[in-house]
């Protein structure tokens, strides 16, 4: 409970860090609440209001279907949501099973698994998704699926990492001693130290899942229409552009709001985790 106090009162002490994490729970909130607080139906067409700038009635204005901009903007918080998480997930468990079996094993099984790291690294990855993206079929759990598995190797070379450090400490030669089988003591022993790291990166990799989500979208590689998400929403914009700014700007601004927060909550607690600061702390 005192490293957690400590981890706290470090996090706290960035103040961006702090404003990243409330902004974080508020785009949860709208994105939970949506049904609730959307004007709305994001999917309801209304010829008699296409392309109405922001006004008392629409305050972020319609598209060219006259649907409400504010309600397919809340609508589509889910969708990014539901996508970063979901996918850093995904990418999570794969790089902790690989990191973890890498870095306990060591020898011909770490240089393995360490080279079809370093293959999949080679690849460009946003170009890697949208081959096979292309070949399936564009939904968004194909698409929360492809992200997180081509999103993995930054976690399993941190893992990895840890795990070549933690195995050689006296608790896990202990633990050999007492005869406790080499799952037990990768999962239950070793990996509980090992996850300061993880923390940090998955918070990047919800802000990427969420970037690559729009990229795909924008490209209509993503989720499609009528269900909304901000990257087909910039579609729109990008199509109308000169005579509709409104629908360019707020759902850029959505994406811009939330990729910074989650990665300003990473670097709060990349500081705040990082173990060579806490004896300053303790003192």
């Amino acid at each position: 409970m005192r490293l957690l106090r400590i981890i706290g009162k470090r996090f706290s002490r960035n103040r961006l860090s702090v404003i990243g994490a409330v902004t974080v729970l508020l785009l949860i909130t709208i994105s939970l609440l949506a049904p609730f607080i959307a004007p709305y139906d994001p999917t309801a067409i209304d010829v008699r209001h296409t392309l109405s700038p922001p006004s008392k009635t629409h305050l972020l204005g319609t598209d060219e279907l006259g649907r409400d901009l504010l309600s397919r903007i809340i609508w589509g918080s889910r969708v990014s949501l539901k996508v970063g998480f979901v996918a850093a997930g995904i990418a999570i468990v794969i790089g902790i099973v690989i990191g973890a079996i890498a870095g306990f094993y060591g020898g011909k099984v770490d240089a393995i698994l360490m080279r079809f790291v370093d293959i999949m690294l080679a690849f460009p990855t946003f170009f890697l998704i949208l081959a096979v993206i292309a070949i399936l079929e564009p939904n968004i759990f194909t698409i929360m699926a492809v992200i997180g598995i081509t999103s993995w190797m930054d976690v399993a070379r941190l893992v990895r990492a840890e795990f070549l450090s933690l195995k050689e400490r006296d608790f896990v030669g202990a633990a050999r001693v007492v005869g406790v089988s080499d799952t037990r003591l990768i999962f239950r022993h070793i990996l509980p130290n090992a996850l300061s790291p993880v923390f940090v990166a998955a918070t990047f990799g919800v802000a990427g899942a969420i970037l690559i989500e729009s990229g795909l979208s924008f490209l209509g590689l993503g989720v499609q229409p009528p269900d909304p998400s901000w990257g087909n929403i910039l579609t729109s914009g990008k199509d109308n552009i000169e005579i509709a700014w409104w629908l360019s700007l707020y759902p850029g601004l959505a994406i811009l709001i939330t990729v910074l927060s989650y990665n300003l909550v990473g670097e709060g607690l990349r500081d705040a985790l990082d173990p060579r600061l806490w004896e300053t702390e303790r003192r």
